[in-house]
């Protein structure tokens, strides 16, 4: 089964936890703190395996959870870094985060490698605490959350060519007699309801990869027929050779078949319109044909190249295969290898201390603090120690957590909840 788009969970590993301990060896009876830092957690990282060519395997396991860092130790040893959880996609794969739309990774090269959910880092022993005015501290850190997230998988096969077309044209057909792959060819519509992929050799010791891509329709890029799922497939492409239906065989009219894909493609993706094309007008061996060529060919506006075939008859294939070579060699593979839409600049924004939480009142009359970066402290600080606690509270009130809770309204006494626990404010 051919899978190109699939929705996954990914969780990084957490940090280990960091430690209070203190020396206590013989004749060292001041020995000082002496707790380790824990190790960083594993990050989630893609690779690409260019043996792979579907996402199937991501049908049957879309849960990722990367190891957490070891726990730091006594005598200041530091915890083991958890190793990264590598999962392997096939080349073309793009990863998208599920909520924003935003592409992580497009991934387009054997052995590429990109970290989708980086771990958290170790938390800090009470070693790294120790000051002159405390040189025995007994605060540590726990470890940071790994990244969690919903990511979207697609893949959009990597092929020189792609055959595109109304169905039933002849497209399975014409890869069939030029390369080794066997798609399935019947006389209905929609035979191929994935796409196949082809090597096609050239006389003169060339080669290339055709796809045959699933027929389209008017409406295709609103999702109509087989609509995205495949059309994502005719990005990376280098040259889109166009399979019309010269003969006219289910009634239609070959120029008006053009015009309607054409739209299709230039719909879905406006820099499809620039794409190098070659028109192919196959079945040229049936009836009226050559006379719906003549009529075809008055009418066409673009420089496109026109090669009359029978994938049938296996007539005119030679020049066909010869010209696609020869365009292929004057475009350079860079040209699809990303998508031309993304993004090129990374833009950094600084998140200043409104940004890092926000605070709601319930039905109830308690109040609600939220936010990644509130989130994030309350649960790498231990609340087994006082001092962390002590720690955590001065951390809030320089945060300005105080006085946006005296704003919204809240009292000696009233209930303050963080994630699923609950605090008294306190004057």
């Amino acid at each position: 089964m051919f899978v190109d788009q699939v929705k996954v969970y990914v969780k990084a590993g957490d940090g280990g936890n960091g430690i209070v301990a203190f020396r206590r060896e013989i004749y060292e009876p001041m020995g000082g703190p002496a707790g380790g830092d824990g190790g960083n957690g594993g990050d989630i990282v893609f690779e690409v395996d260019e043996g792979l060519n579907t996402l199937m395997d991501f049908r049957y396991k879309r849960h990722f959870k990367a190891k957490r860092g070891e726990h730091g130790m006594s005598k200041g040893q530091h915890g083991k870094n958890a190793d990264p959880l590598v999962v392997r996609v096939p080349p073309g794969t793009t990863v998208k985060d599920d909520d924003t739309g935003e592409v992580i990774a497009d991934l387009v090269a054997h052995k590429q490698q990109a970290i989708i959910a980086n771990g958290g880092r170790g938390g800090r022993g009470n070693i790294r605490f120790a000051t002159a005015r405390n040189p025995a501290p007994e605060i540590s850190e726990n470890g940071e959350p790994g990244r969690e997230r919903y990511i979207q998988v697609e893949l959009k096969l990597i092929a020189d060519v792609g055959l595109v077309g109304f169905p039933s044209v002849g497209k399975s057909t014409l890869l069939s007699v030029v390369s080794a792959a066997k798609p399935k060819i019947a006389d209905y519509h929609f035979t191929t309801i994935a796409p196949n992929l082809g090597v096609v050799e050239t006389g003169d010791q060339r080669a290339f990869v055709m796809a045959d891509l699933p027929g389209l329709i008017e409406g295709a890029h609103e999702g109509i027929g087989l609509g995205h799922q495949f059309l994502r497939h005719v990005e990376r492409t280098r040259i889109i050779v166009h399979v019309i239906d010269m003969a006219a065989t289910e009634g239609r009219d070959p120029y008006q078949d053009y015009v309607t894909i054409n739209t299709e493609l230039k719909a879905y993706d406006l820099s499809l319109e620039k794409r190098p094309q070659i028109i192919v007008a196959n079945k040229m061996d049936m009836p009226g044909a050559a006379e719906n060529l003549d009529a075809f060919q008055k009418k066409v506006n673009d420089d496109y190249p026109i090669f009359p075939i029978s994938a049938f008859t296996k007539d005119g294939l030679k020049p066909l295969l010869f010209a696609i070579s020869d365009l292929l060699d004057s475009i350079p593979k860079e040209t699809t290898s990303i998508e031309d839409s993304e993004q090129k600049h990374v833009m950094y924004r600084f998140v200043g201390e409104e940004d890092a939480f926000t605070v709601t009142r319930e039905s109830d009359g308690s109040f609600v603090l939220s936010g990644d970066k509130i989130e994030k402290l309350f649960k790498m600080t231990d609340f087994n120690h006082d001092e962390s606690v002590r720690r955590f509270s001065r951390q809030l009130r320089g945060m300005g957590v105080d006085d946006a809770l005296r704003k919204r309204g809240a009292k000696d006494g009233d209930t303050v909840r963080l994630l699923e626990y609950e605090f008294e404010f306190v004057e």
